[in-house]
This record gives structure tokens, C-alpha cells and sequence, in this order.
């Protein structure tokens, strides 16, 4: 079931929401319970089969955080407790490799190797990836005795609950749990106002922004994937729109998951903050899909860089330290880390060549701007300058860059990716619209001159696809963003008070309920539900 879909929207959340403040008015635990029912009907309606997979993963879960609790109340036995912790993280990486990564195991080898191993359809589950990263999350956290005490409830509440179970964000139990314990489960004027705001939002944002320029986009990927050689304008188009397609898109779900939370008095935490704005790569990481880069940086980088510190420090070298920071400390103990910490979220990502190269780039990426951050004050000493050169300067090396490496992320096959991405370098020339070739008159020949040729049909899918892209780029780079229109009601964890609200705008601009917000909320609604209907689908649903 869909979150942009009329049995969700006009069915499920109405009827799991009611029952919920009905339920609240007599028993808040069977509120709760409620709550993790109507999430276990939220993910078996696509396949049934789904619960009878996860369910004794999260049995499993239980049993081994349960386990940790108890050991690690004995100071004695936290050596055995750091075992059983090993066997959890091993276990739902295990699951987690099975279901999504075997056929591609099994298609390398082949592919390697020459041999001929028979591949099986295998159910993926939904959202298992990020079910998954929240388990071994959970499991540390129990470890590190961040978490105290839960039950069967909380846990299967932390795990189902269904904003944020396909598609995150990903949470932590310390952030979310207090809060339902806390939840009055009643009616609440505010939650619901800016619950119902957040989901017009979303839904906004993925029926009408995301999935009005999917159609224009695929063609060009479609093409590239055929074999079709891509010119320099088709391919920047491409790269551009399905940038624009996928923050939308995935924004949109996040404010949708917000909203529906909220319903239930719970702020799930922040996952965008207009990221396409950044002048760094690093920026776009801490604004882009936050929660899987906190996870990543929590889990994967900070041990890894840790440990490998201490090993050169005990030998009486180096760290990382500044300007004097030398090449071998800067490729061991910042490049090493951050190329590894990336290649598991290209992974985690997708089974597949692609995912993993466009986590390498990433890495690359990363390497480079830390590279820099250590060089800059030698090379370019005056803060000042670099800060007038920086700002125009690094946003357009950072969303170039973003651009290209969501041409891997989408293209299907390595050939159309090689296409695009040579088309955006301009090595397949450049062509122009037929009508706009012959409008130049006597310039053509000049232009024929200079490699400049006359394509792209007559000009009408074109011009469409540049309206859409010129639309949702001032939407992305020059609009608040929906955490800073609602910023005084604290739209997310943590995410409010002054300094969260829109700056360098007018206070209009500021959601608070009024008649006038309720007339533009309204708008967005239904203009949203009336794009429903089509074959749409979340692109991290997949996932």
C-alpha cells in the first residue's frame, strides 16, 4: 500500500488514526496495539508473504537484545555480551544479504568465474534494508546500555511502526520510543493541523513535482540504455531532472512520514534540509538523507577511523591533525574509512555493479573536499576571498558532481550510464532543437562549423522537459524548505524555536493555522489527489 494511494489516503490513515483516539479515550496500551496491527495490515498488503519473513527477524532481534540486557548488567560478563552483539549484527546482515544480495552474489560469480549457477527468485521484503540498519542499531544501542529497559510492545512498535517502516527515516529507539510512551493518544489540535500540513506537502511534492517530470525523464534514459548516442543538452537534462525527480520524490515521502507521525504526537527525526543548496560535497551529505548518514557515520566510519587511529598512534605516528597532517595518515585514517563508509551505502543502496560505483564516487568525492578542507588554509590563506569564490564555486562543482552520480544511481546498464555521462562531457557534440537550428538563420552555418547540429525532433518534449527542470529547480534552490515553513511547531525532532525558521523571507511564509493557510493546504490537497490515480511508485521503496 502506498502512501500516495486513495485506499491509504481516504482509508487506512483515517480509519488507523480514529481508532487510535478512540482506543486512547479507554486504554492507552491498546492504542498502542492497535498501532502495530494496523501496521502489520500496512505491510502485508502488498504481499502477505512479507510478514511471515520479518516476523522472525524481529523475534530473533528480541531474544538477542533481551540477551544483552541481561549480560550487560553483569560487569562480568560484558566480554560474552560483545560476542552475542557480534552474532546479531551478524545475523541481520545475514538476512539482510540473503534476500537482497544472493542473485547478485550468484550473478558475479557467474560472471567471473564462467560458471552456471541456476538463480531463484527470491521475495524481497520491503524496506528491508532499512529495517535492518534500525535493528543493529537497536541491538548496539542495548549493548551500550543506551537502552535500558523495553518490552515486546516497544519493540514491535519501534520496528513496525508503519510512517517509517518502509522507507525511514531511520530512528533510534531513544528518540521515538519516550515519545509514545508519553503520547496522550487523544485528539490534539496542533499534531493534527500540522500532521494533515506536512502530508499536503508530501503529497505535493510527489504527485505533482516528482511524478510530473518522470515522464519526461525516462525517455532520455530509455534512449541512453538503447544505444542511442546522447548530445550534451539531452544528457545534462537527463542527469538534472532525475536529480530534481528523486529529491522531490524522496523528500516528499519524508514529509509524508512526518505528518503521519506526527498524527500519533511522535517527531521522527530530520532527513532533508534542502541539500541541493550545498557548496560542499560534505554539506550535501550532513542535508541528504541524514539519517542514513548519521547511521553510517555512527556505525561504519567513527569505529573504523577510531580503531585504525589508535593502531598508528600506538606506533608512534602521526594522526590526522591539520596542516601538518601527512599523505600516509590522510589515506589511511581519512581516505580509507570515508571510500569503505560510502561503497556500504552504495550496497545498502542496491545489489547491484552500479549502486557500488556510485558509492565509490561518493567516496572520491568525499576524499577530495576533506582533501581540500586540510590544503585550503596554505593555498588560499584569505578566508575572505575564498568565502566570495567558495560559495557560487563549490555549489556548482557539488550539484555537477550530485548530477553525474545519479546518472549511475538511475541508468540501468554501465552502457547507458557511459552514454549519459559522455554526453555530459560533450563528447557526443551538441545538438538543438530543429525549430530553434532554423530560427538562427545565417548563424547555422557557424554553428554546423562548430559542431553544433540540428536534433531533438521538433523541439516540443524539449522545451517541456526545460520548463519542468527550470521549475523545480527554483522550487529546490530558491523556496524555504517545509522545516522552515513549520519551524515554530518543531516539524521534526529537534527541528524548531527561532532558529529553524525561514530566513531571509517574509513571515507569511511562516505556516501557523490560519484561514489562509488553511485555503493554501487545501489547494496543494487537492491538487495532489487529483494526480492520483497512475502507475507511481516511491523510488526508495525499493530499498
Amino acid at each position: 500500500m502506498l502512501f500516495n494511494s486513495r485506499e491509504f489516503i481516504f482509508a487506512f490513515l483515517p480509519l488507523t488514526v480514529v481508532g487510535f483516539f478512540l482506543l486512547g479515550g479507554i486504554s492507552r496500551t491498546w492504542a498502542m496495539r492497535w498501532v502495530i496491527l494496523a501496521s502489520l495490515v500496512f505491510y502485508a498488503w502488498w504481499r502477505p508473504l512479507n510478514v511471515l519473513i520479518i516476523a522472525p527477524s524481529i523475534v530473533i532481534n528480541y531474544g538477542l537484545a533481551r540477551t544483552l540486557e541481561r549480560l550487560g548488567a553483569q560487569t562480568n560478563r560484558r566480554a560474552l555480551s560483545k560476542v552475542v552483539l557480534l552474532v546479531g549484527i551478524a545475523f541481520n546482515v545475514a538476512f539482510l544479504g540473503y534476500f537482497k544480495y544472493a542473485n547478485f552474489a550468484a550473478s558475479t560469480v557467474n560472471d567471473v568465474l564462467g560458471t552456471n549457477l541456476v538463480l531463484t527468485q527470491i521475495v524481497l521484503p520491503l524496506g528491508i534494508s532499512f529495517i535492518t540498519f534500525q535493528k543493529i542499531a537497536f541491538l548496539i544501542d542495548v549493548h551500550a546500555r543506551r537502552i535500558e529497559s523495553f518490552s515486546l510492545q516497544d519493540f514491535s512498535l519501534f520496528v513496525l511502526f508503519f510512517p517509517q517502516l518502509i522507507a525511514g527515516p531511520i530512528v533510534h529507539y531513544r528518540e521515538v520510543m519516550p515519545q509514545f510512551h508519553r503520547a496522550a493518544c487523544v485528539f490534539d489540535r496542533d499534531n493534527v493541523s500540522v500532521g494533515v500540513t506536512l502530508l499536503a506537502f508530501g503529497l505535493f511534492k510527489k504527485a505533482v513535482l516528482a511524478d510530473g517530470i518522470a515522464p519526461l525523464v525516462t525517455p532520455l534514459f530509455d534512449q541512453a540504455a538503447s544505444g542511442t548516442s546522447m548530445s550534451l543538452l539531452p544528457a545534462w537534462m537527463a542527469a538534472v531532472g532525475f536529480t530534481l525527480q528523486i529529491y522531490f520524490d524522496f523528500s516528499g515521502y519524508t514529509d509524508m512520514a512526518l505528518g503521519m507521525a506526527r498524527l500519533f504526537g511522535v517527531r521522527l527525526p530530520p532527513n532533508f534540509n534542502s541539500p541541493l543548496r550545498s557548496s560542499s560535497i560534505i554539506d550535501f551529505w550532513l542535508r541528504w538523507h541524514m539519517t542514513l548518514s548519521r547511521f553510517l557515520t555512527a556505525y561504519v566510519y567513527n569505529p573504523l577511523a577510531l580503531w585504525l587511529t589508535r593502531r598508528r598512534l600506538a606506533r608512534g605516528l602521526a594522526g590526522v591533525g591539520g596542516r601538518k597532517t601527512t599523505i600516509g595518515a590522510f589515506v589511511k585514517l581519512l581516505m580509507f574509512p570515508t571510500i569503505l563508509t560510502m561503497l556500504v551505502s552504495g550496497t545498502w543502496h542496491g545489489a547491484g555493479y552500479l549502486f557500488m560505483l556510485w558509492g565509490l564516487l561518493h567516496g572520491v568525492f568525499l576524499t577530495i573536499n576533506h582533501g581540500w578542507r586540510l590544503l585550503r588554509p596554505t593555498v588560499w590563506p584569505d578566508k575572505r576571498s575564498y568565502a566570495r569564490v567558495s560559495g557560487p564555486l563549490g555549489w556548482a562543482l557539488t550539484f555537477a558532481g550530485v548530477a553525474a552520480s545519479m546518472v549511475v544511481f538511475r541508468s540501468p546498464t554501465l552502457t547507458a550510464a557511459r552514454g549519459l555521462l559522455r554526453g555530459m562531457s560533450g563528447t557526443n557534440g551538441l545538438a538543438l532543437p530543429t525549430p530553434v537550428y532554423d530560427y538562427l538563420g545565417p548563424a547555422t552555418r557557424w554553428l554546423h562549423q562548430a559542431g553544433v547540429v540540428q536534433g531533438l525532433g521538433d523541439g516540443i518534449a524539449f522545451n517541456t522537459l526545460a520548463f519542468w527542470t527550470a521549475g523545480l529547480a527554483v522550487v529546490a534552490f530558491c523556496c524555504p524548505n517545509t522545516l522552515q515553513i513549520l519551524a515554530r511547531h518543531e516539524p521534526a525532532l529537534g527541528w524548531g524555536g527561532q532558529s529553524g525558521e525561514v530566513a531571509g523571507h517574509r513571515s507569511t511564509l511562516t505556516w501557523r493555522a490560519s484561514l489562509a493557510w488553511a485555503t493554501v493546504v487545501s489547494i496543494l490537497t487537492v491538487i495532489g489527489v487529483l494526480r492520483l490515480g497512475g502507475h507511481s511508485e516511491f523510488l526508495y521503496w525499493q530499498f
